[in-house]
């Protein structure tokens, strides 16, 4: 009787914490759904184009759905049923701050979502219509491809359990061939390896590099030993517009990075 209630307490406990959960409790069954595993960009909020020079996104996973408001990451859940849609009035959000115009857009677009009856997709577009068959918003879908992309590193694990910037001066760089090759630069030295994908799985081979050493920008060397050290933990990947995300197997965060090479690659300072 005892382990009986026992049970019972620890699946109340676990139904508890799961239902206080801002993300993923609504988003069941939705692998079933055509919005399951879609990755979308938006083109049209109530009629109007984006801002320019912003990209809001929209994923749609097991978990849940998230992407960029234009200027912060969000992350909700939702419920299907055939092509009704209900979106969580819970959006969670980071905090930053952006130019008005880019906030305000930011607002309308989760009343657009929280407005949302249903869907459609025709090709590679979704449309988005509140209750009333009135469309909200219109996205085109992203490709999520991992090779044939080039990306700049914003930010590493240092492996003391942080994610810390790219030093000023030098350029970290990921080139995923469509041969199955991951190069790019360590800030120093070159580095090359190999790569396999699989859903959003990513399996990075041995890492070899040339041996040049740097004296330039200070800690240029242990930067590039930690970010190399983290590209060999990575276990899982995920692109969201022009965001790139690297993950360990138990999801923490080894590498972030942007679409595309650096604007200037600049030498690593002076070789000796």
């Amino acid at each position: 009787m005892t382990s009986r209630i026992v049970s019972v307490i620890l699946a109340m406990a676990t139904a508890l914490a799961l239902t206080a959960c801002t993300v993923g409790t609504m988003a069941t069954k939705v692998t079933e759904s055509p919005l399951g595993g879609t990755s979308w960009l938006l083109e049209s909020l109530n009629g109007a184009p984006p801002v320019p020079d912003t990209q809001v996104t929209l994923n749609f996973d097991a978990d849940g759905l998230y992407g960029t408001d234009g200027c912060n990451q969000y992350r909700g859940s939702y419920q299907v049923n055939g092509d009704r849609i209900t979106i969580n009035d819970s959006i969670a959000s980071t905090m930053m701050a952006c130019p008005e115009p880019i906030m305000q857009q930011a607002t309308a677009y989760y009343e657009a979502l929280k407005q949302t009856a249903s869907f459609k997709i025709a090709g590679q577009q979704l449309t988005l219509l509140n209750g009333n068959g009135e469309v909200v918003a219109t996205f085109a879908q992203q490709n999520r491809a991992l090779s044939g992309t080039t990306w700049t590193v914003t930010g590493y694990n240092n492996g003391k359990q942080a994610v810390v910037s790219v030093l000023n001066g030098s350029a970290l760089t990921l080139i995923f061939g469509a041969d199955g090759r991951l190069s790019g630069s360590a800030g120093c030295n070159t580095y090359m390896s190999s790569f396999e994908v699989s859903d959003e799985s990513l399996r990075i081979g041995q890492i070899a590099s040339t041996r040049m050493l740097c004296n330039e920008p200070a800690g240029v060397m242990e930067q590039e030993a930690q970010f190399l050290e983290a590209l060999g933990t990575v276990a899982t990947y995920r692109i969201d517009g022009e965001r790139l995300e690297l993950r360990t197997s138990d999801g923490a965060l080894a590498v972030t990075a942007t679409r595309g090479a650096p604007a200037a690659q600049t030498p690593g300072g002076n070789r000796g």
